[in-house]
């Protein structure tokens, strides 16, 4: 029995997209995608004493380009991003734990595609978190037309018996063609998480996992539903 997810990069993104990631056995980064403008690949959300602020990596105006093809504008925008996140959660308990590996990725070396941010900054939190599940690229993998007819495909590349999708698929998927290859068909749920202690006022959920843990360190683990 193998689990597979597969779904687009995001910049640090919130605890739901790592306790998907938690939950399977491979999760496939599908950055062959479009790029979409005012969305969550090349920005997110941090908790600060004036409410959620937006922290987002200048990649030019051009959506004509599939994820992976999106490069970054320079590397000014590395130091600015650790000022701030460190401005907002300097405070937070767990600060100095989560700064001594997530720094050196800003201040420590520089990127040229967005991809190359959203994969590591993923991969160095999943580390953080003990997640062990396996994280490819779409790129690694043969591509056909067709939207379910990829997913599906992909699937049976990776030697998938069940394939999770995010709930926001259900608008397009055929979910029969799922059935018809074998591959069981699961929505996963990202409602009902936890409140935990949070700096700056009134509780959100919808901010980057930074946040999390910054302020529980290990203990993020309780706050979320697969990761142990």
């Amino acid at each position: 029995m193998k689990k597979v997810a597969i779904l687009q990069s995001n910049y640090i993104p919130w605890k739901g997209y790592f306790d998907m990631i938690a939950l399977v056995d491979e999760f496939i980064l599908y950055d062959d995608m479009q790029y979409t403008k005012n969305d969550w690949r090349n920005r997110n959300k941090l908790k600060t004493p004036n409410g959620p602020q937006w922290l987002s990596v200048p990649v030019g105006q051009d959506i004509r380009r599939r994820i992976c093809d999106v490069r970054v504008d320079g590397a000014d925008w590395q130091a600015k991003h650790w000022k701030t996140i460190e401005a907002n959660y300097r405070r937070s308990k767990h600060f100095d734990e989560v700064a001594s590996w997530l720094m050196p990725i800003y201040l420590g070396r520089t990127f040229t595609h967005l991809t190359q941010v959203n994969s590591l900054l993923i991969k160095a939190v999943c580390d953080y978190l003990g997640i062990k599940t396996r994280i490819s690229l779409s790129m690694d993998y043969t591509l056909i037309e067709g939207k379910t007819e990829r997913l599906v495909d992909l699937c049976l590349q990776t030697g998938a018996t069940e394939y999770v999708s995010g709930p926001a698929a259900r608008s397009y998927v055929d979910e029969a063609m799922f059935q018809d290859n074998g591959l069981k068909l699961t929505w996963f749920d990202y409602a009902g998480y936890p409140d935990y202690p949070q700096l700056w006022g009134e509780f959100t959920h919808g901010v980057t996992i930074l946040d999390l843990l910054f302020n529980c360190g290990k203990d993020s683990c309780s706050y979320m539903r697969y990761v142990k």
